[in-house]
């Protein structure tokens, strides 16, 4: 055999080495990873009016501090897959039918303003923590209310479907506290409840009720109270037992915070104009965001 028949059988031998190679990698994807990879679509979830987490501006489209996080993993999973045409699409999902939606595999990962927690981690997984919040109390400026104590026998109100309205379920019979609790679908209509006296309280996350805070026709009419009832923390939602799918968004997600980028994009929703009515929330940077991006973890806080 001569020198040019064996570098023949060597290139064709590297070849084929490498065309098994890439069958094996394709052959190890699995969960959502090899979902998008067969059908050539992403679908992501995302809330409607989340804001500044994730919600439509004038134009429709989807936009928000989560909707970042929710881009970048996109961004990254074209990468993973070598699909930089991957179709991408957007389902609206409420706090209701998040998790039902997921499981039935009508999308595919959802980053909005979804706690992690020990109860939801029993059918679902979680990525990184994306944000700390508080529970906390959106009322009157001129209200002398100041604690949940002074909401006894009066209506409160709390998106249906989140851990607020769990946890004033828990205080309410725990205390006495004789509250009527109203529960519409979504946090607008939550916010309605509250601008037309139905409620005299709004029950949510903090960054939440400074986002509807922002779209009061007199946002100032408005103020937050009281101490938080309890520390949550949201991550993106995706099916459970996805090891691979999470392992990808995990990364992403602690690349973004202690490469710099997340704090960019808190700083862009939290403290600056925002969509659609260019009120600043103004919300600094809490000690807990500050230590979340020094050391990205998927902790729940309950």
């Amino acid at each position: 055999m001569n020198k040019k028949t064996k570098l023949t059988k060597l290139v064709l031998s590297l070849a084929m080495l490498g065309l098994m190679s890439g069958t094996a990698v394709a052959e190890e994807l699995s969960g959502t990873l090899a979902k998008i990879k067969d059908s050539g679509v992403i679908v992501v979830g995302h809330r409607e009016s989340s804001i500044p987490f994730s919600y439509y501006n004038e134009k429709q489209e989807v936009v928000g501090y989560s909707q970042d996080y929710s881009n970048l993993i996109v961004d990254a999973v074209k990468k993973e897959l070598n699909m930089p045409d991957l179709k991408v699409k957007y389902l609206p999902v409420t706090s209701k039918t998040r998790i039902q939606l997921l499981n039935n595999h009508t999308y595919d990962f959802e980053c909005g303003s979804t706690t992690n927690n020990l109860e939801r981690q029993k059918v679902v997984d979680f990525s990184d923590t994306i944000f700390i919040v508080g529970t906390r109390f959106l009322v009157k400026a001129d209200s002398n209310i100041n604690s949940i104590n002074d909401l006894k026998g009066k209506n409160v109100v709390t998106t249906a479907g989140t851990t607020s309205e769990v946890r004033l379920n828990q205080i309410n019979n725990r205390d006495g506290l004789k509250i009527r609790i109203i529960a519409p679908t979504d946090h607008g209509n939550a916010f309605k409840s509250l601008e037309t006296g139905r409620a005299s309280a709004f029950l949510m996350d903090d960054a939440l009720l400074a986002g509807e805070r922002s779209r009061a026709i007199n946002p100032a009419e408005w103020k937050i109270i009281g101490e938080p009832l309890s520390y949550e923390s949201y991550g993106c939602m995706l099916r459970k037992g996805d090891t691979q799918f999470k392992q990808l968004i995990d990364k992403t997600i602690a690349n973004a915070q202690t490469s710099g980028k997340a704090l960019e994009s808190y700083n862009r929703w939290f403290t600056q104009p925002v969509p659609p009515s260019g009120v600043n929330l103004e919300l600094e940077i809490s000690p807990k965001m500050v230590e979340l991006f020094a050391n990205p973890n998927d902790k729940a806080l309950d």
